[in-house]
């Protein structure tokens, strides 16, 4: 196993999970850490889906900078390089972030 794959099998399947969804996820939009719960049928574990961006296998082919929080926060550690590097990423898809958060109304995502 590689220490970015979780030892726990039952969060190895929400994980892949978290990351099929996530990779649909198009660029130019965001979802919400429970937005990605509620559509894996996870609705509880928006904190888990936070953990699995977190260690991420794939960086740049997992897009988890889209991931926001249910305010449309940016993520304060964001893991690959904190919240400036997530805001970059996503205003260089287009979308606005002011005052590190996103406007949900506009770019959320609805799958």
């Amino acid at each position: 196993m590689s220490k970015r794959t979780p030892k726990n099998p039952t969060n190895a399947g929400l994980f892949e999970r978290v990351y099929e969804f996530v990779r649909r996820v198009p660029s130019g939009k965001v979802v919400t850490y429970g937005q990605v719960a509620a559509a894996i049928g996870a609705p509880r574990c928006a904190r888990q889906v936070g953990w699995a961006l977190h260690v991420n296998p794939e960086p740049g082919v997992i897009p988890c900078h889209r991931v926001v929080n249910r305010e449309g926060r940016l993520a304060p550690a964001f893991a690959f390089g904190g919240p400036e590097v997530q805001a970059s990423l996503l205003e260089a898809e287009g979308v606005q972030v002011e005052g590190g958060y996103v406007d949900l109304n506009k770019y959320r995502w609805e799958e």
